[in-house]
């Protein structure tokens, strides 16, 4: 997992090959303005979800792993949350993990909580377990779905 400033994105260009499209999208687009849904940018391999999601206690937010696909999420309208843990320590399945939609959830909390605000970005690999949502109210947010 990494947490940082939109402001030092060039520093993971080097990360994986589309991390400098993505960024460079996420840093060209209002996305106060944008409208909610999915935009391809290069197919399967790297898309972007606009959504306006109601946020959730900790007890009750979902720690989730992806197989094939790199997360970048990032908060829009106000401060997010997420709890982490590694994937490696997940132990209560909730549900067994869909090939299709690439998501496998479990009823583990996070061993480590980290919030986000508007201008930064949390990136979670398919090492890292991550419960996000966690607030009050509803929260417009960006997820950047990155094909390894």
């Amino acid at each position: 997992m990494i947490l940082d400033s939109l402001k030092n994105a060039e520093a993971y260009y080097s990360l994986h090959p589309l991390f400098k499209e993505a960024f460079e999208y996420v840093k060209s687009v209002d996305f106060a303005k944008a409208e909610v849904g999915k935009t391809e940018l290069k197919g399967k391999d790297l898309f972007v979800a606009v959504s306006d999601s109601t946020m959730k206690t900790e007890d009750d937010a979902k720690m989730e792993v992806h197989n094939k696909y790199i997360d970048i999420q990032i908060p829009v309208s106000k401060p997010e949350t997420y709890g982490w843990k590694a994937r490696t320590e997940l132990e209560e399945e909730r549900d067994p993990f869909n090939e299709e939609k690439d998501i496998q959830f479990f009823k583990d909390k996070g061993t480590t909580l980290v919030t986000a605000v508007p201008g930064d970005f949390a990136i979670f690999f398919p090492q890292d377990g991550h419960a996000p949502c966690i607030g009050e109210g509803t929260i417009r947010k960006v997820v950047v779905k990155i094909k390894l």
